[in-house]
């Protein structure tokens, strides 16, 4: 498969960067074509501007700051977003790529005031995530990352494609047997694609 891995973190050390190296070696060493897409280091800006949002409904096009993102999108036949969660949200990178590239035209169209999805190019979605504080504290903020995931993003892409949401909550209290744990269980679900 063709593999879009959008990867948000800062900092090349962390748990996360771990995750993302083993994803994207996991996934090339299984065949697939992997668009390894590291916001941070390929200095993505998250934010829309003024005359994006003007145009946001216009028909996309080469002229859009974004087209070689869309263009990334388009080709893949999978998503994996390997990123922490911050405050119950996604990194303000990541939430500026949907906000600047899941647009009119790209992930939906409207027909007649009417949202169609249609990244249906997309045919499974998997999510890698950490979060600092337990599954019950992000239950009780409603986890906007996990709905986003299982409802939003599995609404754009095509219909019954397979989507999965792997999330290592309490990170703030994790040992080395938890993380080596979970990322045992992320390895295994990588190597399912």
């Amino acid at each position: 498969m063709n593999i879009l891995v959008l990867y948000a973190h800062p900092v090349e050390t962390s748990f996360n960067a771990g995750l993302h190296r083993m994803i994207v070696e996991r996934l090339t060493a299984a065949g697939h074509t992997v668009d390894d897409c590291d916001l941070y280091a390929e200095d993505f800006d998250p934010r829309l501007t003024r005359a994006e949002r003007l145009g946001y409904h216009d028909q996309r096009g080469p002229g859009d700051a974004v087209t070689g993102y869309i263009q990334r999108l388009q080709a893949a036949e999978a998503l994996v977003l390997s990123f922490p969660v911050w405050n119950y949200g996604y990194p303000a990178i990541l939430k500026g790529f949907f906000d600047r590239v899941f647009l009119p035209g790209v992930s939906f169209k409207l027909v007649d005031g009417k949202v169609l999805p249609t990244l249906h190019n997309i045919r499974k979605l998997t999510a890698v995530t950490t979060y600092g504080g337990s599954r019950f504290r992000a239950m009780l903020m409603g986890d906007p990352p996990r709905k986003v995931v299982k409802r939003m993003l599995r609404a754009t892409i095509k219909p019954g494609a397979p989507v999965s949401y792997l999330a290592h909550y309490s990170m703030n209290l994790s040992t080395d047997e938890t993380r080596k744990s979970f990322m045992a269980k992320v390895a295994a679900s990588v190597d399912a694609f």
